[in-house]
């Protein structure tokens, strides 16, 4: 999970298998403790799908929810170095100039079987379309608001497989949805809560098509 880290306490994290953290010039440190909250929703979204999986943070998120594309790529590299099954993230950039930093990262990571889920767009209705979420190779991810946590569904996008889920994390007792963080970030999470579960099922296949095959065949039924 590249993000802003994780609080490994929170209750709604019940165990952390590693981390790391990697600064603005992809130098990598250990301190992985999260200090926006970001990552610690993103990781409990994730765990309530996944429970068994075994989550490596890598913190690229410090004081804000911003980082350098050295750092980016440097937590993608360090993901296939650690032979990671599933990349998380619940970020993207819409700007040209990255597209061939973060093509070469996402080729590197496919070469090795390490799957990648990422933000394809923004929002809903947000018409540029972010990397790598939505570079071929990567399992693209979009919010959809009409459906459940519990739910996703697999569309075509320019003839890629895109998954569609709630953008909304694991509730806060006492706090409403709209006051809680929502956004693509947590469609993105919930998505890959999904795909973890898929990677046990298929274990041993590493492969994106296996991972993308039983996630069109296993869609919770009801959604629209």
């Amino acid at each position: 999970m590249i993000d802003s880290g994780v609080h490994a306490s929170h209750p709604h994290i019940n165990r952390i298998a590693g981390g790391v953290s990697i600064d603005a010039l992809g130098v990598e440190g250990p301190d992985y403790i999260d200090r926006l909250g970001h990552g610690t929703a993103v990781a409990a979204a994730i765990l309530e799908k996944a429970p068994d999986a075994d989550l490596f943070p890598v913190r690229v998120f410090d004081r804000s929810l911003t980082t350098s594309i050295t750092a980016l790529v440097a937590a993608i590299e360090w993901a296939v170095r650690q032979d990671m099954h599933l990349v998380n993230l619940s970020l993207g950039t819409a700007r040209p100039a990255h597209q061939a930093a973060l093509r070469a990262a996402v080729d590197r990571a496919i070469a090795a079987g390490v799957a990648m889920v990422s933000a394809r767009r923004d929002d809903e209705g947000a018409s540029a379309a972010w990397f790598p979420g939505s570079l071929p190779g990567v399992i693209g991810v979009e919010v959809d608001w009409t459906i459940g946590r519990d739910q996703y569904r697999v569309v075509d996008r320019e003839g890629q497989p895109t998954l569609r889920a709630s953008g909304f994390p694991r509730d806060i007792p006492g706090v409403a949805p709209q006051r809680n963080l929502h956004g693509v970030s947590f469609a993105v999470a919930n998505s890959t809560g999904f795909a973890a579960r898929a990677c046990q099922a298929i274990a041993p296949q590493r492969s994106i098509g296996a991972l993308v095959t039983f996630l069109k065949d296993h869609a919770p039924e009801g959604a629209p």
